[in-house]
């Protein structure tokens, strides 16, 4: 066994730190980006389009980001489970900082013509690229460090970063869009958001900057088992593991991104909501979110990973259809109310997968396989949400398609984590000393650190 920084020692503290910092900065990055092509982008960016078709364009350069993402984590998982998981950590928040701060400075489609959505979605892809590499490097530099009996806890730390970069994203703009007219909102206001993200990955690759390779990199080093060809072990040999795991993950992002980005786009365009009390609707349900990660995760650390992944997911399929019918009625408490339910169910399940998608996966392909896994699910669920959400919302009654579409989603991801293994360290080395099976292509790649 490696020897771990003790439970509570402060070298595990500023581990986690260090992790959560860089995951709430990179998705800071990447929410100023939704939450301005909710806002503004279509008109700015797509002006000869109608205002449908110019949100649907805008929620396009926003897919985009995620089509980069398995992308980014084949590139960066290579390099984590070639060279070590502190590289990963650092390239990939400079290279999210350089294109964000980029993207404040693209000038509009009046000035510069076609080439302004052009660059606009060169540097989206850049953007998606540098997130597909973090999630693997800050989870593993956590995981693989921390003591088993509370990896789901450390773990959770960087599951917290979204909601963090959430909330200083669209406070930001919340402070600006109450602050500013609407005409210096859509002039410069919005851009303030991504120039602000140059001080603040500076900030996080100083505090990323002393932080120690893991134990299991250091291990696989000393011993020479590194994968040569890291991906191709896992297509090859974990084929089915990786699927699960991406069907799995999809039902979080489903859920996230129609409410962080796609209800704000509706409210605002079809209902009439206010654009800031709209932000500060989803930004407590954000905060919620955030607060109840850790408490999930220790949960997750008593009973296992599984369980409450089947939980959250099956919570989620169950409350679409109210989610839906709460933001139909415009009222900020019932918008916030039904926002707050579908991000609990949510972080049933993402609150313990920092722990659980590199459990399932051996520590010489443990890089590759669940940050390819966890973006793949961002496809599957983040990348076409707002699309076929805004595309099935067009209509002048309620929205059921989209409660629909959900759902499906949702009960998807309930089938994958049901073919998915337990891998609490205690409970998996239990089921190996009865001599479990390997029917689910998964048992074989887990071996919890």
């Amino acid at each position: 066994m490696h020897q771990h920084p003790s439970p509570d020692s402060p070298s595990m503290l500023r581990i986690a730190t260090a992790s959560l910092a860089g995951t709430a900065i990179e998705f800071y990055d990447f929410f100023a980006y939704g939450t301005a092509a909710a806002l503004v982008l279509g008109p700015l960016f797509f002006p000869s389009f109608s205002p449908l078709a110019a949100t649907l364009a805008a929620f396009g350069t926003f897919g985009v980001g995620f089509l980069a993402r398995p992308l980014g984590s084949v590139v960066f998982g290579h390099i984590g489970d070639r060279y070590g998981r502190r590289p990963v950590l650092l390239g990939s928040l400079l290279l999210t900082g350089v294109a964000t701060v980029a993207v404040g400075c693209v000038p509009s489609y009046a000035s510069i013509g076609i080439a302004a959505p052009l660059l606009l979605l060169a540097l989206r892809f850049l953007q998606g690229l540098g997130l597909g590499g973090e999630w693997g490097g800050a989870v593993l530099l956590t995981a693989e460090h921390a003591p088993e009996r509370r990896r789901g806890l450390w773990s959770s730390f960087p599951q917290m970063g979204p909601a963090v970069g959430f909330l200083m994203a669209n406070g930001l703009v919340l402070v600006l869009s109450g602050t500013l007219s609407d005409a210096q909102f859509t002039s410069w206001g919005w851009r303030v958001p991504f120039w602000g993200a140059g001080l603040l990955a500076l900030v996080g690759l100083w505090l990323r900057r002393a932080v120690e390779e893991t134990p299991e990199f250091r291990a696989l080093t000393e011993t020479d088992r590194r994968a040569d060809a890291p991906l191709t072990e896992v297509v090859r040999d974990h084929w089915r593991l990786l699927l699960l795991t991406a069907g799995a993950m999809a039902v979080g992002y489903a859920v996230f991104y129609a409410v962080t980005t796609w209800s704000l786009a509706y409210a605002t365009g079809r209902l009439g909501v206010d654009r800031t009390v709209m932000l500060t609707c989803v930004m407590a349900a954000i905060l919620v979110k955030g607060l109840a990660t850790p408490l999930v995760a220790v949960l997750g650390d008593r009973w296992g990973r599984r369980p409450l992944c089947l939980a959250g997911s099956a919570a989620c399929a169950l409350w679409m259809f109210p989610f839906v019918a709460l933001l139909r009625t415009g009222e900020p408490l019932l918008i916030t109310v039904g926002c707050v339910g579908a991000l609990l169910g949510m972080v049933t399940v993402f609150a313990v997968v920092g722990a659980y998608l590199p459990e399932l996966y051996a520590p010489r392909i443990r890089c590759t396989g669940a940050a390819v896994g966890y973006n793949l699910g961002g496809v599957l669920g983040g990348a076409l949400t707002p699309l076929v959400a805004t595309a099935l919302a067009d209509g002048s009654g309620p929205p059921w398609g989209v409660a629909v579409y959900l759902t499906v989603i949702a009960l998807v991801s309930l089938g994958c984590f049901a073919l998915l293994p337990e891998t609490h360290p205690v409970l998996a080395r239990a089921r190996a000393d009865r001599g479990a099976g390997t029917g689910t292509g998964a048992t074989e790649a887990a071996a919890p650190a």
